[in-house]
């Protein structure tokens, strides 16, 4: 795939210190965009912008801290540079057991979601001066299942799978929103989703932190049929709906683009229809306000 020149642009991409994210943050680089990373671990972050081409620069970003979210707003906002490319790629999946953040949210819902959303808030005014694309990597796992409104943090039960995909349907809703509330405000601000298919990420390796002492084993299958071709993609073809939805002339607001391959699990970017539980407007609108609430 081949991107256009982006000389000039700024992009942001979140979760770019290693897999999809990774590979969004270097293709963009490459085309000419000066590129943010901000980060959770700067000591992995500096080891993955050595090796990157073009301008690129860290900032430090933990998603499931609403503090760490307003500071890098904070800092951002200081420097009064439009934003032209947001991508909301950070993520993180199926803790073994419920985990909760220092705001007291349930990990994944805190981390996909509700940290997203109050990102773009804080950096509104410069991505309505960018005349953004703001790209938000959702899941097939929000292919099906809904936002558990009653219980949003899982907090009298806990399927870390259905956490899991409600944490993504959320960004989904959130994504079409935006684009929405764009169109209705004049924001000039471009929102839509993409999904990375299937493929052998960081989401399914070992994480000591979360409770994750090895890798899952369906994450070492995907691995090793992805490497032969097989079914699954590799990290590298994961990242290319990402890049189409954020920076194809073709792509559009309020659309879904991921892998056209079998049960889009793989293949080459192309737009796909909108998953049943991101369809409701209102589903949408309520989400929304939810996560005003929550995130204040």
């Amino acid at each position: 795939m081949d991107l256009t020149d982006l000389s000039g642009k700024l992009a942001v991409v979140t979760g770019a210190s290693d897999g999809v994210g990774l590979g969004i943050a270097t293709r963009l680089a490459r085309a000419g965009a000066e590129v943010i990373m901000p980060v959770r671990n700067t000591g992995k972050g500096e080891a993955a912008i050595a090796a990157m081409p073009g301008a690129v620069s860290l900032r430090r970003l933990d998603l499931s801290s609403l503090a760490s979210v307003a500071a890098l707003g904070a800092e951002l906002l200081a420097e009064h540079r439009p934003i032209h490319l947001l991508v909301n790629n950070a993520g993180v999946m199926t803790p073994p057991s419920r985990q909760t953040t220092a705001d007291g949210f349930e990990l994944q819902f805190a981390t996909n979601h509700l940290g997203h959303f109050a990102l773009v808030n804080h950096l509104l005014p410069l991505l309505q001066a960018g005349r953004a694309t703001v790209t938000s990597q959702i899941s097939v796992a929000a292919r099906q299942g809904t936002v558990n409104w009653d219980d949003p943090n899982w907090e009298r039960s806990y399927d870390g799978m259905r956490a899991y995909g409600q944490s993504k349907i959320a960004l989904g809703l959130f994504g079409l929103e935006l684009d929405r509330r764009s169109r209705a405000a004049g924001w000039g601000i471009t929102s839509n989703l993409a999904h990375p298919g299937v493929a052998a990420t960081n989401l399914l390796q070992a994480q000591p932190g979360m409770g994750r002492p090895r890798p899952t084993l369906g994450g070492r299958l995907i691995r090793t049929l992805g490497r032969r071709g097989i079914l699954f993609g590799t990290i590298e073809s994961a990242a290319l709906p990402a890049l189409y939805a954020a920076t194809a002339p073709e792509a559009k607001g309020g659309r879904l683009y991921g892998p056209s391959g079998f049960q889009h699990l793989a293949g080459a970017p192309a737009e796909q229809e909108l998953y049943a539980p991101l369809r409701s407007e209102e589903d949408a609108a309520r989400l929304w306000d939810l996560s005003e609430k929550l995130t204040r």
